[in-house]
């Protein structure tokens, strides 16, 4: 087998692609990588407690390594703290790093970019796929997943803090990714076959935050469109873990 990383999010697809690669048995996962906010001590991006993330990693069975990043690292910070500890788990014999990305082709040049440059490969098992199936099959698996983070204005905030069933897919607007393939909304799976118990946790209080939108264009995230704007918002709730 395969010694290799496998890039976890906590989300749905990252789910789905690690139950793929768990049952084809060609990849040995020897542990999750994340990477989490030190100033929130969340999730980057998610915005869900480490607490939660662990639960997940003893749920799963495999062991998490947290990369710490500040607040709002530049892409430079971004790049050499990832370079960081790209090397060592090429150190330790791992060849392989492993991604749930589905089809933004710019994001997977730049991840196999970087992973070259160390001398790493990248794996993408949901690659391609149809994101309307990868959703149904998410839950016809027996998955469960919660929104936690929605992009404004492309999905209120009543969107999150909904379990993700047949429902939510038909109440989705049009043109909005059934997978939140474009960043549209986040989730935090809490059951499934990769886990050995579900995980309990209650709603807390949503909040609203902007964020400047990337001006250098050194940032992945930067955008040429004229009609992008300086700050770009997202809708959030908070996941309280229960015992």
């Amino acid at each position: 087998m395969i010694n290799s990383v496998f890039n976890w999010s906590g989300g749905k697809d990252s789910a789905l692609a690690l139950h793929h690669i768990l049952h084809e048995k060609q990849y040995k996962v020897t542990q999750l990588m994340t990477t989490v906010n030190t100033k929130h001590d969340r999730i980057s991006m998610h915005g869900v407690r480490r607490e939660l993330l662990q639960a997940q990693s003893n749920a799963i069975g495999i062991p998490v390594h947290e990369i710490l990043l500040p607040e709002m690292p530049s892409m430079s910070e971004y790049d050499q703290i990832m370079k960081s500890t790209m090397q060592e788990l090429k150190d330790a014999k791992i060849t392989y790093s492993i991604f749930g990305d589905i089809f933004l082709e710019d994001l997977k040049k730049y991840r196999e970019d970087r992973l070259a440059e160390i001398g790493l490969k990248g794996h993408f098992p949901l690659w391609k796929r149809n994101t309307t199936e990868l959703i149904h099959e998410f839950l016809d698996l027996g998955f469960k997943t919660i929104v936690v983070c929605t992009k404004a204005p492309l999905l209120s905030e009543d969107f999150v803090g909904r379990v993700i069933d047949h429902d939510f897919i038909k109440d989705l607007p049009k043109g909005v990714d059934p997978c939140g393939e474009n960043g549209e909304f986040h989730t935090f799976v809490f059951d499934g076959p990769i886990f050995n118990k579900a995980i309990n946790f209650e709603l807390g209080e949503k909040v609203f935050r902007t964020y400047d939108t990337p001006k250098d264009s050194n940032d992945n995230c930067f955008s040429e469109k004229e009609e992008t704007p300086d700050k770009v918002g997202f809708h959030y709730i908070d996941l309280i873990p229960k015992p």
